[in-house]
């Protein structure tokens, strides 16, 4: 019988810590969408929304932030950041509204003395008077122990020391950080339950950085240790390496410990964009939970492992989170991903009609990183609409170059009804340069007219991405009659010759009709 889950608090400080990440400055209004979307959406239990006595900005963000959260009872869920400064700190969160102040205390004798410059005793003392300020002014406490880590490291006595004299105060919480990062999990999950057996019954959070890149490691063995409490940023923004990220927090506490939050998982992602967009840090595409890539099959193999028995999905299901499961179209993806784009897509094709487009999506996946699933249709239209023509004319090779100051030169070679022909030219363009060589094969080896371009136009497939396929469409003027042809491909002058080369295959039998009667 599984046992009841554990219930861990979520407390998420995107908005202070992750503001300390190089480059990042929140305007007001994005703070306040931002505490807003954390409260509300993702339903994190408290927000640490700013350092107090940073700037005037600040104190317009933290005051707009209680004001909302005082009319929507979210009040007791907003923390500020404060120092043991007299009332300065206590005073300025008073001012803005805030009912709860993150006390920062000492948590290593080295910061202690060589820092404040003072003894353990006269820190105390400090803390001391902070706290009855704060009853006086009804602001409830929490109290960061800044640099624990180490503290624990190096001067195991002076934290259980500082503990002792701090623990029958009214203090709600004790917030355990590695503010330098420099925990890994198997000494952190013993620090932790020596913190746990000495003081039972306080609630400690753990505040973990990814110096090591073991954030995420280290908040499991948090609450393996006992941890009541993670502190977690949106995207891991944070000092230097950053925090633990909070989409993936919460899918290690539920996944691997069967530990309960309250987070809204179907929002994370949504969350993440806004945080992402408003920071101007970009989410790494490979960024579990919600990097772009992190649900999308390549291998074709996984494609038809997932088609016959899921067999290459874990607990990580995208649904969860808001999203769904893709499956790449390039060079490695093969039919069944095709397929499983098709089926999504309401699209049905032959198998050989399903070779075509697999091997057209292959030869695209050579020129660019990746084909879309808005891609597909074009792809398709462009492979069946003139899979029926007999291929009388193939383009053996071509070269174009340009050079500023210099007219473009192309080099084309063609093969016609089984004969290669090879002529150069110049042109106003490279398209045009391609089409002026294509000419003189046909006007002086073969003695034949050659269709004129009567309309050209280029375009993007509504793909959504930077590297979508251009698609060229050129309408014709040949012999009376009026062609229409399309070429798609990742390069645009590409795109024009595939179109050229497909009207020239239309017009052979015209070709051949015009001769017979000569």
């Amino acid at each position: 019988m599984k046992a009841n889950p554990v219930k861990i608090e979520i407390m998420d400080t995107t908005l202070r810590d992750g503001e300390q990440t190089s480059g990042v400055s929140f305007v007001p209004h994005e703070k306040l969408m931002i505490a807003r979307a954390l409260l509300q959406d993702l339903n994190v239990d408290r927000i640490e929304v700013a350092s107090a006595r940073v700037s005037e900005g600040e104190v317009d963000a933290v005051r707009s932030i209680c004001q909302w959260a005082r009319q929507t009872g979210r009040l007791h869920r907003v923390e500020v950041l404060g120092f043991v400064d007299g009332h300065a700190s206590l005073d300025w969160i008073h001012a803005c509204g805030c009912k709860n102040i993150n006390l920062l205390c000492k948590g290593s004798e080295n910061h202690c003395t060589n820092q404040l410059k003072k003894t353990l005793e006269q820190h105390v003392a400090d803390i001391r008077r902070s706290l009855d300020y704060a009853e006086e002014l009804g602001i409830a406490v929490n109290v960061y122990l800044e640099d624990w880590s180490n503290g624990m490291k190096h001067s195991p006595d002076y934290v259980f020391a500082l503990m002792d004299a701090l623990k029958y105060m009214k203090i709600r919480r004790f917030m355990l950080p590695d503010t330098l990062g420099i925990l890994n999990p198997l000494d952190l999950l013993g620090y932790i339950r020596k913190m746990v057996k000495r003081y039972p019954g306080v609630h400690f959070d753990f505040h973990a950085h990814n110096d090591y890149d073991l954030a995420i490691s280290n908040v499991l063995a948090a609450v393996l240790g006992g941890c009541r409490g993670i502190h977690t940023s949106v995207n891991g923004l944070g000092e230097r390496a950053g925090n633990a990220p909070l989409a993936s927090v919460q899918a290690i506490l539920k996944d691997q410990f069967n530990a309960q939050t309250g987070i809204d998982e179907s929002r994370l992602n949504e969350v993440s964009r806004m945080v992402e967009s408003y920071s101007g840090i970009p989410i790494p595409p490979n960024r579990p939970i919600t990097g772009e890539s992190v649900f999308t099959q390549v291998a074709g193999v996984h494609a038809d492992g997932d088609n016959k028995a899921n067999l290459y999905c874990n607990d990580l299901l995208p649904e969860r989170f808001g999203r769904k499961r893709e499956y790449a179209l390039g060079k490695n993806s093969g039919k069944a991903n095709i397929l499983k784009n098709l089926e999504e897509l309401g699209l049905e094709l032959s198998p050989e009609q399903t070779r075509k487009v697999t091997e057209r999506i292959i030869e695209l996946g050579d020129k660019k990183e990746l084909v879309t699933q808005e891609d597909l249709p074009y792809i398709v239209s462009d492979v069946l609409k003139h899979d029926t023509v007999e291929e009388h004319v193939r383009l053996l090779s071509y070269m174009v170059t340009t050079a500023y100051g210099l007219k473009p030169m192309a080099q084309v070679k063609l093969e016609i009804n089984g004969e290669a022909y090879e002529e150069n030219a110049s042109g106003d363009g490279q398209f045009d340069a391609f089409m002026r060589a294509a000419r003189h094969i046909y006007k002086n080896r073969l003695s034949r007219k050659f269709p004129w371009l009567a309309n050209y136009s280029v375009s993007i497939p509504p793909g959504g991405r930077t590297d979508a396929l251009v698609q060229a469409v050129i309408t014709w003027n040949w012999n009376g009659k009026v062609y229409r042809t399309r070429g798609l491909d990742a390069d645009q002058t590409e795109a024009a010759i595939k179109a050229t080369v497909k009207l020239l295959n239309l017009i052979e039998e015209d070709y051949k009709d015009l001769e017979s009667h000569v």
